[in-house]
């Protein structure tokens, strides 16, 4: 049999793993009262107790359980039903209790990833989609729990997630009256009764004499029993004394006003806008700052922000103290030590009444502000936001992994405000701080989230700095490294191409920048099957980092590593070999023996000697990169599935390919689920765990494997990618044990063709390709097709690898063999 096969060699940045990361963070004992829920808004709780009884009867434990829905309009009190449910579900000993707020697809994995970290800090250091996808394979192990997906926007946000949480309770609150599938049926809620609403009011206010009955009825019927607004009035009447016929004077008065006049959206959001306007001149009254610092947050997700980003929001910590207070006594925000939140609707009337703000001016305008003294006038709220989130940005930058925690606070507020700028015109610290949360977002597998972002970072970069400004090369460095992470090579490209010449014509041919840019478009090249191009990019990017940073820093064993990766894909393996060897050494003595960077040094130079056909020696670095990758990572880290592959792929080379089986299958698994099912690294696991059932002789179990794999290469990298002829060849080969071989030979002549044209005439992997398509001719009985083909590929071979390497016994052994098969057809008689 005709051996074929691909690996995959891997490079990631340098990651600062915290010591207590590897430990888990609650003790089992503890995981029943595992828990993030906030505090009830208030402690009136009326009107509610047949939904609430609804709740308390789903299930909880067991299997197949549904997930349950509770619907109805902004303001009726859907998550204030949900959050006394479930504090009644965690005080009765059942858990853990998991809150998520579910407005978008970004907030769902968010919520389900810190739910990951929660059980083990480790998770802190996985891409988002990873970690999220551990926490419902977590939960889906075992019962009881309650999950709560807060504010729902749409079924497909969730889709991904319902269908494999059957084990525990999981509820879903919603405005959208929308077809959830597979849903149970749902709980709808109404505005209160005008009994129940009476009792809020009676609660919140405690003013239960029969005098006041007949104005807080009324209050409540013009607020139309709404519980948002009930809580929020009743804060009202509790802090001013005032009477309720007097607030109801006030609220009549004020339809014709601004707030009513420009509320938006549906008429509960006007009652509640009529309502406020009353509430926000008292809160004027009494704190002069509470209504500023309202107006800010109101440009910020409805998200819990931290306390912290606010300290300097006005002149003084004990401003922003105070006014938080009153905002929280009126029932404005909810305020706790550590989090500030604040109602989506109330942020909603807010911006519709802030004034528009004056066109941002250009950066150096910007500038020449940013440097006046605190006497100038104050920003406009939008301003202030984007301020206030930039200034707390950590200082270390998102490629440290003990910043994500706080990175991943922020983040949907940085997002948010973002989406309040509009065109380029804008203020000098949003680029950069797009930047920023872009690159965290990639960095945790959010690549796609990341791509909108970094376009705007670079098209206001280059607007306000121009397009020859370094600055405006590190955002066309970004975008093009979040292109390749979603497997856009072709428009990573040109971006890369133009990064380079703009560092190397503002910095110099020899900065340290200039070679991570010379890096960077080598590493674009490999991705879209160039190597021969990337080589002498990569060379001069290690002698610049060598000349620049010395032979023993971390920064050039990347190099090392990134050009011994290279001279393999050229099938230079010899000339990988030592500088696989250095970069191990250099990273192992900066890093330490158990980092995870080790393991990558380790794992590449394991590939590099099976590539020399020696796996006995590669064997012991391929199961010590899994061990340390695993310990540092987990179990489920795409990185360790890499090691997973390496390693069966050692085993297949060793001749044992049951041993390789169960880790081939394992990947395939970790890289399906982290990168979904159309990644070419998926397509990478499936022809991989195709080739050894192969090796195994499951040739039918090893087709659709293959057949897939095909499609997934083809449609993520084109059809001319050299890794699509990798994917035309073993699915011929494939064919081939199939006894399969006029379907085999047409997938062998392509795949020829696009290696020769990518790889050149005299590349070893061309020499595989006219192999196995020598054999399927020979297969056909056309042995004098076969003949040319099996010569021409073992001269290639033993030129480019020896007389000596195995593939040159095996090409001179299929030759001999089409030698033998000519001299036993008979001659045509005349």
């Amino acid at each position: 049999m005709i051996a074929t096969g691909d690996s995959a060699r891997i490079e990631q940045r340098t990651l600062v793993v915290p010591p207590d990361a590897l430990r888990p963070a609650v003790p089992v004992e503890e995981m029943a009262q595992l828990n993030n829920l906030p505090t009830p808004d208030s402690r009136v709780f009326e009107g509610r107790d047949s939904a609430l009884a609804v709740l308390s009867e789903l299930p909880s434990t067991g299997t197949g359980i549904v997930t349950q829905t509770v619907r109805g309009m902004g303001g009726v009190g859907k998550s204030t039903l949900v959050l006394h449910h479930a504090h009644a579900h965690l005080a009765a000993g059942h858990g853990p209790v998991w809150w998520i707020e579910a407005s978008t697809p970004v907030t769902v994995t968010t919520g389900l990833a810190s739910l990951a970290t929660a059980v083990s800090p480790v998770h802190a250091t996985f891409p988002l989609d990873e970690a999220a996808d551990w926490a419902v394979a977590w939960l889906q192990g075992r019962t009881g729990w309650l999950l709560v997906f807060d504010n729902a926007e749409d079924p497909a946000d969730l889709g991904p997630y319902l269908g494999r949480l059957s084990t525990g309770q999981t509820l879903v609150t919603t405005r959208r009256d929308l077809p959830w599938r597979d849903l149970g049926a749902p709980l709808r809620l109404d505005t209160l009764t005008p009994e129940a609403s009476i009792r809020v009011l009676q609660e919140i206010t405690n003013r239960h004499a029969d005098r006041d009955t007949a104005g807080l009825a009324e209050l409540a019927g013009e607020l139309g029993y709404l519980p948002l607004a009930l809580q929020q009035a009743g804060a009202y009447l509790r802090q001013t004394r005032t009477s309720a016929s007097s607030y109801l004077t006030q609220l009549r008065a004020d339809p014709a006003g601004v707030l009513a006049a420009t509320a938006p959206g549906d008429p509960q959001q006007r009652t509640i806008a009529q309502l406020w306007s009353v509430t926000l001149d008292a809160i004027q009254a009494q704190d002069r700052h509470a209504v500023e610092l309202l107006r800010i947050l109101s440009y910020c997700a409805p998200d819990p922000l931290p306390r912290r980003v606010l300290a300097t929001a006005l002149s003084t910590a004990r401003e922003v103290d105070q006014a938080l207070g009153v905002l929280a006594a009126y029932s404005m925000i909810t305020l706790t030590d550590l989090t500030v939140t604040v109602h989506r609707l109330v942020q909603a009337v807010l911006r519709s009444t802030t004034p528009t703000p004056a066109p941002a001016p250009r950066l150096r305008r910007v500038l020449r502000l940013l440097r006046r003294s605190s006497s100038a006038s104050k920003p406009h709220p939008r301003e202030a936001a984007l301020n206030l989130l930039y200034n707390a940005m950590p200082p270390d930058g998102p490629e440290n992994v003990q910043t994500w925690p706080a990175w991943q606070e922020l983040s949907p507020h940085m997002q948010t405000v973002n989406t309040h700028w509009v065109g380029t015109e804008t203020p000098a610290n949003l680029a950069p701080l797009l930047g920023q949360t872009a690159f965290h977002l990639a960095a945790r597998g959010q690549a796609a989230l990341a791509l909108p972002l970094e376009e705007r970072a670079l098209a206001i970069t280059e607007a306000s700095l121009g397009p020859d400004h370094p600055d405006t090369a590190l955002r066309l460095n970004n975008l093009a490294r979040t292109f390749s992470d979603l497997a856009r090579h072709a428009d990573a490209l040109p971006l890369a191409e133009r990064a380079l010449a703009i560092t190397e014509a503002s910095l110099g041919p020899d900065h340290p920048t200039t070679a991570t840019r010379l890096n960077n478009l080598a590493t674009t090249l490999s991705d879209l099957g160039r190597p021969a191009d990337a080589l002498p990019l990569k060379e001069r990017a290690l002698a610049i980092t060598e000349a620049s940073l010395g032979p023993d820093h971390p920064d050039t064993a990347l190099r090392l590593n990134n050009l011994a990766r290279t001279f393999s894909d050229l099938a230079r393996h010899a000339d990988a070999l030592p500088l696989a060897e250095r970069a191990l050494a250099i990273t192992e003595a900066s890093l330490g023996p158990d980092h995870p960077t080790t393991a990558t040094r380790l794992n590449n130079l394991a590939t590099t000697l099976s590539d020399l056909g020696r796996p006995a020696d590669a064997l012991p670095l391929a199961e010590r990169a899994l061990a340390i990758t695993e310990a540092a990572l987990g179990p489920d880290h795409p990185t360790t599935s890499v090691c997973l592959g390496n390693l069966a792929r050692t085993f297949s080379a060793l001749g044992r390919p049951a041993d390789a089986l169960p880790l081939e299958e394992r990947a395939l698994a970790i890289t399906e689920a982290a990168l979904g099912p159309d990644h070419p690294d998926t397509a990478l696991r499936l022809g991989n765990l195709a080739t050894t059932l192969s090796d195994l002789g499951r040739h039918a179990d090893a087709l659709p494997l293959e057949e897939r794999a095909l499609a997934i290469t083809e449609a993520a990298l084109g059809p001319d990618h050299p890794d699509t002829a990798l994917r035309l060849g073993n699915l011929a080969r494939t064919f081939s044990e199939l006894a399969r071989h006029a379907d085999a030979l047409p997938l062998k002549e392509r795949a020829l063709a696009i290696t020769e044209a990518a790889l050149g005439p005299d590349h070893p992997t061309t020499a595989l390709r006219l192999n196995n398509l020598a054999r399927t001719f020979s297969e056909l009985a056309r042995h004098a097709d076969a003949l040319p083909l099996a010569e021409r590929a073992l001269a290639i071979t033993e030129a480019s690898l020896g007389p000596d390497h195995p593939d040159t016994a095996l090409r001179l052994n299929n030759l001999t063999e089409i030698r033998t098969a000519l001299d036993a057809v008979p001659e045509d008689e005349p």
